[in-house]
């Protein structure tokens, strides 16, 4: 498990799986706001997983939960990324 200010992430070794599909999930809560809010974060969040996958080297045998906070609706997109590339970079 990791933590930041943006996001927590849940991650775990999966024996036995290929090397070829990344196996990620994204949550946000209903308490953060309404379904426009939420989808727009879901948005941000892939959008900064595709930009990791290709710079820096995300462990494709992993399986990973990402678990939005409310603080990413209120913060600029180049933060988060930023923040969220090192956790990434962490988890090596």
């Amino acid at each position: 498990k990791l933590s930041n200010k943006y996001v927590t992430i849940f991650f775990g070794f999966l024996d036995g799986k290929d090397d070829k599909n990344l196996n990620i999930s994204f949550v946000t809560k209903k308490k953060i706001g309404n379904a426009v809010k939420r989808n727009k974060i879901k948005r941000r969040l892939r959008s900064i997983v595709n930009d990791a996958v290709k710079k820096i080297s995300i462990k494709f045998n992993y399986s990973y939960l990402v678990i939005a906070k409310p603080t990413m609706l209120s913060n600029e997109y180049t933060n988060m990324k930023e923040t969220l590339l090192k956790s990434f970079e962490q988890i090596k």
